[in-house]
C-alpha cells in the first residue's frame, strides 16, 4: 500500500501540478488590445449619430478636432492612448464632455462613442459590442500598432 502511495505521488502529483499551472497561465493571457474586434459595426454606427449629435459640433464631423477641442481620430489621438486602457478613454469622455455639462452623457451613448471612434481610427469591428462596464473595458488596451 505505501508503494501505491509513493507512486501515485511521483507519478500524479507533476500531472496535477501542471494541469494547475496551465490553469493560472490562462488566466493571466495577455489583456485584449482594440485590434481584437471589440465593438460591432452596429454599434459603431450608433456611434456614429450620437457623435453627429453631441461632438461633432466642437470635434468636426471628421474628428480632426476644433479650436479647442483636440482631434479624435490620427496620430496625435493614437500617440495620446497608446498603452492606455479603453476604460481610461470612456472615463476622460466621461468626466470631461461635453465641455459644456461634464458627466451627462450616458454611458452607452459613451461606449457607442468610442465604438465609432475606433472605427475611424482604422480598428476592425467584430460581432459583439463594446462592453459598457468599466471592469470589462480595463480589459482591452489601446496599441497603435497591431500585435
Amino acid at each position: 500500500m505505501r508503494r501505491f502511495a509513493v507512486l501515485a505521488v511521483v507519478f500524479v502529483a507533476p500531472v496535477l501540478v501542471a494541469a494547475v499551472s496551465r490553469e493560472r497561465s490562462l488566466s493571466r493571457a495577455a489583456p485584449r488590445t482594440v485590434w481584437d474586434s471589440v465593438y460591432s459595426v452596429a454599434q459603431a454606427a450608433r456611434g456614429e449619430t450620437a457623435y453627429a449629435t453631441a461632438c461633432a459640433r466642437c470635434h468636426a464631423a471628421s474628428l480632426s478636432g476644433g479650436d479647442e477641442a483636440p482631434p479624435l481620430t490620427g496620430t496625435g489621438f493614437l500617440g495620446n492612448w497608446n498603452g492606455q486602457t479603453v476604460a481610461d478613454l470612456h472615463d476622460r469622455i466621461r468626466s470631461t464632455m461635453p465641455s459644456d455639462d461634464p458627466g451627462t452623457f450616458a454611458r452607452p451613448l459613451i461606449t457607442d462613442v468610442v465604438a465609432y471612434m475606433l472605427k475611424v481610427n482604422g480598428f476592425p469591428a467584430g460581432a459583439v459590442d463594446l462592453p459598457t462596464a468599466t471592469d470589462s473595458l480595463k480589459q482591452i488596451v489601446v496599441r497603435v500598432s497591431k500585435p
